[in-house]
């Protein structure tokens, strides 16, 4: 790991604070280009002149959203964050005092919302700094790479090697997903 942080450098954290707009954003960004997704996303702000929240969200209805950009599918996605944030079944305050595995069951229950996607929430919005997202592609290919694994191992492999690293397992994901970024791809 001492070699991947030497060959990559400096890296930097973006954290988004409002756990809304992280997760909203996370919702937009699924499955489709960087690019578009900042269009997207651009246009949810002008319909929501400059101020998306949960408020400002419910009030556009699914044309409104699909003028935007974003699928059916998507829309219902973002309707029921801002719904389940509305009611308070969803507290980010008071998720932020949870534990991980806590946060991860609350997250899911919304529409759109994977372990992956609250396993990014927890190292992007909340800093927790031992989050290894093992249904990650790029985290499960770096860690075959650096160590000589077959592309196709096990998770549970990865989840040993990645135990390591503990408690900064987060910092070692963000190494990694920057060093696998880096590499040519063959």
């Amino acid at each position: 790991m001492a070699a991947i942080i030497d060959a990559v450098g400096e890296v930097r954290l973006d954290i988004e604070a409002d756990g809304f707009i992280s997760l909203a954003r996370a919702i937009c960004d699924q499955q489709i280009s960087i690019h578009a997704a900042k269009a997207i996303w651009g246009r949810l702000v002008q319909r929501c002149e400059g101020e998306v929240s949960a408020e400002t969200l419910s009030l556009l209805d699914e044309e409104e959203l699909r003028a935007c950009g974003f699928s059916a599918r998507k829309a219902s996605y973002l309707h029921d964050l801002a719904t389940k944030t509305l009611d308070g079944t969803l507290d980010f305050e008071q998720l932020a005092r949870l534990d991980d595995e806590a946060i991860i069951e609350k997250l899911v229950c919304v529409k759109g919302i994977g372990r992956w996607t609250a396993e990014m929430f927890l190292i992007f919005a909340l800093e927790r700094p031992d989050v290894f997202a093992l249904d990650d592609g790029g985290l499960r290919r770096s860690v075959c790479r650096l160590k000589g694994f077959e592309s196709n191992a096990p998770k549970e492999l990865i989840e040993l090697v990645s135990e390591q690293w503990a408690p900064y397992r987060s910092c070692a994901a963000l190494y990694l997903w920057r060093w696998m970024s880096d590499l040519p791809m063959s």
